[in-house]
């Protein structure tokens, strides 16, 4: 999948590959009314990623409904909306206007986002208010649900609990780290909201430790997302038991970056002479190759 915030609408990539390669497009997320987002300067260049404090920018529901959904739909491309609120009553809208809409296939619940001043993170880090949120949207809609989750919290797997037990299907993690950037020069935030999301390969330790405890935390399906660029990085989350992964930064580098994804993976298998992704998918031998621990401790010699 391509992940929410950083392959628009869709129709922005058609040019680059085919969009029917991908299991889904994740759209940018959708709020009940437009919204302009926040004041520019947001995005920073990192040494290992970029950070953004885009605040959520969108066309609203209405727009979306009308104008972004039908070019994906005719093209038969499965669409999963990222949804977000400021309070329980706007997620609930928000989904019930989406339920049974023809090519919206699930919808993924933003509470994970570092860079907006209300809803976002503030529901993601609380395993109650987690919950309230998805309860709140699970009796609005029958379509399947993906809670996002933040990794801005001290431990995850408590609300990947909470958003399984108030009816998430399934999980996706990581959203982005929160960060600042400043300038040595002018001596101010290099943001306008001062704060921001962290994405890119800086994050990708980051998200494999979170998609790890979550996957330990809660039994249901779980897509990885963080830092992935190639095929390896995509075949780490799902040799961790991740069904599924979602590329975000990377496709602002290179536009066909999840093409090129697709086939390193097959060629992976191939070489492994595995028929399948299935048979690889929660493999990891959780023993380490090398234990380093112990012979720092004396415990043991080097071979």
């Amino acid at each position: 999948m391509v992940a929410s915030g950083t392959f628009g609408y869709g129709e922005e990539y058609a040019d680059f590959l085919d969009l029917t390669q991908l299991g889904a497009v994740v759209v940018k997320g959708i709020s009940l009314a437009p919204r302009p987002g926040n004041p520019p300067p947001r995005l920073v260049e990192t040494a290992a990623g970029m950070i953004n404090a885009i605040g959520l920018e969108n066309v609203g529901v209405d727009v979306f409904l009308e104008s972004k959904l039908p070019y994906l739909r005719d093209r038969h491309v499965p669409v999963i909306v990222n949804i977000f609120g400021n309070t329980l009553e706007e997620y609930a809208e928000l989904a019930a206007r989406l339920d049974g809409v023809p090519g919206i296939v699930a919808l993924e619940i933003n509470i994970s986002c570092p860079n907006v001043k209300s809803g976002g993170m503030i529901f993601g880090t609380d395993p109650a208010m987690a919950a309230r949120v998805v309860d709140a949207v699970r009796r609005s809609t029958t379509l399947p649900l993906i809670t996002k989750l933040t990794p801005n919290v001290t431990h995850i797997g408590e609300i990947a609990r909470a958003a399984v037990g108030a009816g998430s299907d399934m999980l996706s993690c990581i959203n982005t780290v929160a960060a600042m950037a400043v300038d040595i020069f002018t001596r101010r935030p290099k943001l306008a909201n001062i704060f921001g999301g962290l994405s890119g390969p800086a994050v990708k330790p980051i998200a494999l430790r979170c998609t790890y405890e979550v996957l330990q935390a809660v039994d249901c399906p779980v897509i990885g997302i963080g830092g992935i660029a190639t095929a390896t990085d995509a075949l780490e989350f799902l040799l961790l038991g991740a069904r599924a992964v979602q590329v975000g930064t990377a496709n602002f580098i290179q536009p066909a970056v999840t093409a090129e994804i697709l086939r390193g993976m097959e060629l992976f298998l191939r070489v492994q002479k595995l028929q399948s992704v299935e048979e690889y998918i929660g493999t990891l031998d959780r023993q380490c190759l090398f234990p380093f621990a112990e012979i720092a401790c004396g415990m043991t010699d080097l071979p």
